[in-house]
């Protein structure tokens, strides 16, 4: 699904009002605290839905895919999610 889909799967749900305009404004206020909590509170939680966390990579060997010479990938971190039961459940 894309952003548009999304933004038109929204403004089509039963009791909902708003503009094209308004949709995004508020879908994108939604995102920004959702990256702010997993920033701050190193996880977002919703119920029903799941949970995502930051987890650590550590550093690891690879390789340059064009020359094949062999590189350390540095730890970084990124964004896990657990699905709740309730979402697998309907998969």
């Amino acid at each position: 699904m894309t952003k548009a889909e999304l933004i038109e799967e929204i403004r089509g749900a039963k009791g909902i009002d708003l503009t094209k305009k308004q949709t995004e404004q508020v879908l994108g206020a939604v995102f920004e605290a959702v990256r702010g909590a997993i920033k701050k509170d190193k996880r977002f939680s919703y119920p029903g839905f799941g949970t995502f966390t930051v987890r650590a990579r550590k550093s690891r060997k690879g390789r340059n895919p064009r020359t094949g010479a062999a590189i350390t990938i540095k730890p970084s971190k990124t964004v896990g999610f657990k699905p709740a039961p309730k979402l697998k459940s309907v998969l």
